[in-house]
């Protein structure tokens, strides 16, 4: 699966253009249709069926649109609205007028929007009414910002609706140089505020470039669903992967197993991708009704490792032959760096702490000590990475991004160690350890392969430097603690196990736990109340 094919189509040039996305697939792929789980906030008359040539369409659409506004080259232009797919249309528009889009994710609170808009001094912001009569009520965007403007259909405050510039004349793509800045995200803000990445198109080609390789036994034949956060730059990855080899598409927003469901049978996706919490939900799907992960030959799976238990379910669901499950293993700030495919026998043997392999010829990875000196292989340590796919700063904070470096070598913040062959095995957040616990990662694993009713397990640091184990069940079902006591005999003392329900687990846009406003939680005594489940 990872061996580096002969491309019959070519590779694309050596920057990720995303104002040209749609329009150089469908020079290639007109008719490929792409399928939404949800009509356009802008364009809601235009439904859910779509074409690469429509939806190259719509982006050309925008950008001119959004020309006509006042949008100019390197201008920055913040896209944060409620979750659509049209957030990720307007990026590429924003791109294509050559402006740099800054994706905001929708599930940020209004206070951290506003330091964000802050750092990104008098950027052009792209909302909606829904955000700013919501989270952003009483941030003082007006101050902040150049100027906002609306997507959707409904109206707010008088401010310029997108909808409203009828009649524009199309432009062509403005192409920067694949260095300049190009697109900005931002981090998971699992350890507080976000940080602002900058990447240009030439570090964007060269995230790109691995996954297509490792992509390129679908390349036509399988139908892709995918169901990841619109403002993450892995979104535009896999939709430049699969459009570049003219897969059709299912985008959806709304990850709830029952709504998948349908859809997957509908459609029966060979490959589908969601973030790793979300798959672990999915794991309902194995059972459901109509079989709809039946057709799934291929599961890719990336911002964060996957449980074990979780990998041998969604494969044994498949009918198909020879199902595999890809797991990419990277950081928002470098792309992948690592990877490795299971199959149902070989996932029983992963320890969920495997990562895979270092991608060759991309990333050089080493393990370092605290004093940032080389640890001999099969130690564990501080990761460090050297590529040409890391971001170019972080806007407004350069020497927070520069301590990150040490001679060049850039620090991940995870801890883990090289075994053989390269072959990358994780331990633990930096900021997550525990002292008496070797890796918290790994009891979580334990604990969600020996209770089969658990759908989430993480242990975080208590108000007293104690583990103690949050818990989510399916349905938020109670759990046995004669089971539990069984479950946690030969593992290191912990704490009392907190029951929660799943949705109240703060987040982030990937789904990711954030476990330091959990400890916070904890310590404020503002945790649900649900009680403990031992």
């Amino acid at each position: 699966m990872f061996s580096l094919p002969k491309f019959a189509n070519p590779l694309p040039e050596q920057a990720f253009y995303l104002g040209q996305l749609w329009e150089k697939a469908a020079a290639k792929f007109p008719g490929t249709p792409v399928t939404l789980d949800q009509p356009l906030a802008t364009f809601p008359d235009l439904g859910t069926n779509f074409s690469y040539a429509s939806l190259a369409d719509v982006v050309d659409d925008l950008a001119a649109r959004l020309w006509a506004i006042g949008i100019r080259p390197t201008e920055r232009v913040a896209v944060h609205k409620d979750d659509n797919f049209d957030i990720h249309l307007l990026a590429c528009a924003v791109a294509r007028v050559g402006a740099v889009p800054v994706m905001v994710s929708s599930a940020l609170p209004g206070e951290i929007v506003a330091q964000l808009l802050a750092r990104l001094d008098q950027p052009w912001l792209i909302s909606d009414a829904t955000k700013l009569t919501g989270p952003l009520d009483g941030v003082a965007v007006k101050e902040l910002t150049h100027e906002t403007v609306l997507s959707g259909t409904a109206e707010f405050g008088g401010l310029r609706r997108i909808a409203d510039f009828t009649d524009v004349s199309r432009r062509p793509a403005v192409q920067l140089h694949a260095t300049q800045p190009a697109l900005i995200t931002h981090t998971s803000g699992t350890t507080g505020v976000s940080k602002l990445m900058v990447h240009n198109a030439r570090g964007l080609f060269h995230r790109l470039l691995p996954q297509q390789m490792i992509a390129w036994p679908i390349r036509k034949k399988e139908t892709v669903a995918l169901c990841m956060s619109f403002v993450h730059s892995r979104f535009f990855h896999s939709l430049g992967v699969f459009l570049n080899y003219g897969n059709p598409m299912v985008i959806l927003n709304d990850p709830d197993p029952d709504k998948i469901a349908p859809i997957f049978v509908r459609h029966r996706p060979g490959l589908v991708e969601t973030h790793p919490n979300n798959f672990i939900q999915w794991e309902d799907l194995a059972d459901a009704p109509g079989a709809p992960l039946s057709s799934v030959r291929y599961y890719s799976s990336t911002f964060d490792a996957i449980h074990p238990r979780t990998i041998q379910r969604l494969l044994k669901a498949s009918t198909r032959p020879r199902p595999l499950l890809v797991q990419l293993y990277g950081q928002s700030e470098t792309g992948p760096i690592s990877g490795a495919w299971y199959t149902e026998k070989s996932a029983e043997k992963n320890d969920g702490r495997d990562v895979g392999y270092v991608l060759p010829g991309f990333i050089k990875l080493r393990v370092v000590d605290e004093s940032g000196h080389p640890v001999a292989k099969g130690k564990p340590g501080h990761l460090e990475l050297r590529g040409r796919s890391t971001i170019m700063t972080y806007l407004g904070e350069h020497n927070r991004y520069l301590k990150n470096i040490n001679e060049g070598w850039w620090r991940l913040g995870d801890m883990g160690y090289l075994g053989r062959f390269g072959k990358l095995h994780l331990i633990d957040r930096e900021i997550d350890q525990i002292e008496a616990i070797d890796s918290s990662l790994e009891v979580e694993d334990v604990l969600m392969s020996r209770l089969e009713e658990l759908l989430e397990a993480i242990i975080v640091i208590g108000p007293e430097g104690e583990p103690v184990p949050v818990i989510c069940t399916r349905r938020d079902a109670p759990l046995d603690p004669e089971r539990w006591a069984r479950a946690t005999a030969d593992l290191p003392a912990l704490a009392a196990p907190l029951h929660w329900p799943f949705n109240e687990v703060p987040r982030t846009s990937t789904w990711k736990v954030r476990r330091v406003e959990i400890t916070k939680m904890l310590r404020e005594n503002t945790a649900p109340t649900v009680g403990t489940a031992g």
